[in-house]
């Protein structure tokens, strides 16, 4: 089993955007490089191996599919639940 870090990075823009989009993705140094920027930022992480390896699979700056808008979401909501606790 491959133990390299992975990670995707999602946007979401409600003006323009019908769902979240992938910006980022990697494993390896890259992810590592991601994961770095994003605690840069105070960008907050969530894991869930399973939904990273289906996110890495779509194309950069490609919208996610409605069959996981769902699991999207509870992450977006981990995100607003961390956000407002500051």
């Amino acid at each position: 089993m491959d133990k390299s870090p992975k990670a995707v990075a999602l946007k979401y823009d409600g003006k323009k955007d019908k769902a979240p989009r992938v910006v980022a993705t990697g494993r390896g140094n890259i992810a590592e490089k991601i994961i770095d920027i994003a605690k840069e930022h105070n960008v907050p992480l969530y894991e869930d191996k399973n939904l990273i390896q289906i996110l890495q699979a779509l194309d950069l700056e490609t919208e996610i599919p409605p069959e996981l808008y769902r699991a999207v979401a509870e992450v977006l909501a981990f995100v607003y639940r961390l956000n407002s606790m500051k």
